[in-house]
């Protein structure tokens, strides 16, 4: 009787083709890690609020900047090439306060942080979700000044770095919780026998 070429795993007796083992493995990794397991994973994160400052901003540290921030719920698009890979995208809303001691200016902002994700395997049975921390530049914020001089000042006080570094850094410690980083890790073995126990 000829054997099966490796490449040619058959089918079985219902009729449904084989896989060879890098094939279910490939095929179980693109449906472990869908977009959901992902939101998931930022599930904490999402109606976050939290306030920024009041900072010293400006020449001279002239301006006083407050803000107060909230995270909308993530955004998030998969691509399925070589590697896994995702983009989530948290919407900012900001309410913006510029205290210049003798003034008091407020803006309305929108905002984005986008957070590049990367699905990789580990031993010894693992999924992981790898994201990179975000920095100051992958922050967008889009201030609308209602005036001239709202601008004039906004730029002045160098409002919008402040806000991206803060920004930045508060998702960057927010990613980094414990509960986060559990939701970003997928032990295969674990999940499995807990499947065979529910047997």
């Amino acid at each position: 009787m000829a054997r099966e070429a490796p490449d040619s795993p058959g089918v079985s007796e219902d009729g449904r083709p084989y896989l060879t083992y890098e094939q279910f493995g490939r095929r179980f990794f693109e449906v472990a890690v869908t977009e959901e397991r992902i939101a998931s994973a930022f599930t904490s994160i999402a109606g976050e609020e939290f306030r920024v400052g009041p900072l010293a901003s400006g020449p001279g540290g002239v301006a006083k900047v407050c803000a107060d921030v909230k995270i909308a719920e993530p955004e998030i698009t998969r691509q399925v090439g070589e590697s896994i890979t995702f983009i989530v995208k948290l919407p900012l809303f900001i309410a913006l306060l510029v205290d210049l001691k003798l003034d008091r200016i407020r803006y309305d902002v929108d905002g984005l942080v986008t957070l590049p994700l990367t699905v990789r395997c580990a031993e010894p049975l693992q999924l992981r979700i790898e994201v990179d921390t975000p920095r100051p530049r992958d922050v967008f914020v889009d201030v609308a000044s209602h005036n001239v001089r709202g601008s004039i000042i906004r730029n002045l006080a160098q409002v919008d770095d402040e806000i991206r570094r803060v920004i930045a850094k508060f998702v960057a410690d927010e990613v980094d919780k414990p509960e986060v980083r559990d939701a970003r890790l997928i032990d295969v073995d674990v999940e499995l026998g807990r499947a065979f126990e529910g047997m």
